[in-house]
């Protein structure tokens, strides 16, 4: 699993230790057998705590699951509430990077025209650039 996810293992434990993910079952040689199923419900659950799901909210949700449709409801609530907070913070990144874009868009000019921030001459030249990495 930890292959096919690109989760280490003790991530993997992670979330059974804290009830985001099932107990699986193991064969005879105590190994997990995992199934399609689990590697879809682990990649569901890794996305939502990626953006920023609490954990809290990531085992009640996997709670629901396992409790058979009847928790549709509740789940879509859930994660109509979990789309609407990613929407808003991804209103307010795209706010951040239009200001980083115009920072960096300033500087290249004065680094072109050869000025400091106050207008000043500068020593930094367009060679200087090559060694900043974005």
């Amino acid at each position: 699993m930890a292959e096919t996810t690109g989760l280490s293992v003790d991530t993997l434990r992670w979330y059974e230790r804290e009830g985001l993910f099932p107990r699986v079952e193991r064969d005879p040689n105590r190994r997990r057998r995992y199934t399609a199923r689990h590697v879809r419900l682990l990649q569901m659950l890794v996305r939502l705590r990626r953006t920023g799901m609490p954990t809290k909210e990531v085992r009640q949700f996997s709670r629901l699951l396992g409790e058979g449709p009847s928790t549709h409801p509740e789940r879509l609530a859930m994660l109509a509430a979990h789309r609407d907070r990613i929407v808003a913070q991804l209103a307010e990144l795209q706010g951040d990077l239009a200001v980083l874009d115009e920072k960096v868009a300033l500087y290249r000019q004065l680094i072109a025209q050869g000025l400091d921030c106050n207008g000043a001459p500068s020593t930094v030249t367009d060679a200087d650039l090559d060694t900043v990495e974005f």
